[in-house]
């Protein structure tokens, strides 16, 4: 049996990969690039790392920027704006919403009728 290990594998007791995470990011007003936050299913806000960049371009998409961040110091960043948690390579991902999507019609509000319309007594 041959057994390989490599240097930046993490530990199986560690939490979290070892080496920084490929982190998304968006244009910030001010600084050059904000941390991208995001919902868990269940509504946690989150933030997100990837162990590689092909594994944020198979979620993101091509156009999504990135920068290099050890998963502390995403954790970090994130803790202040309610996102404590850091999800590491989540496989899905809601598609980004376009100009082009048609936005559905709303439906029609109908009055519910009261207790007199109803045809039942007031008191």
């Amino acid at each position: 049996m041959c057994l390989f290990l490599y240097d930046d594998d993490p530990e199986p007791e560690e939490p979290v990969p070892a080496g920084p995470l490929f982190v998304p990011v968006r244009p910030g007003r001010d600084t050059g690039a904000v941390v991208r936050l995001y919902r868990t299913p269940l509504g946690a806000r989150t933030a997100v790392g990837f162990t590689s960049s092909e594994r944020l371009t198979a979620v993101l998409g091509e156009s999504q920027t990135y920068i290099r961040l050890p998963e502390p110091v995403l954790r970090a960043l994130g803790e202040p704006l309610g996102a404590g948690l850091v999800t590491v390579d989540p496989t899905l991902s809601a598609p980004r919403v376009s100009p082009d999507t048609p936005t559905p019609d709303p439906l029609p509000v109908r009055p519910v009728a009261g207790p007199a319309e109803a045809g039942g007594r007031r008191r």
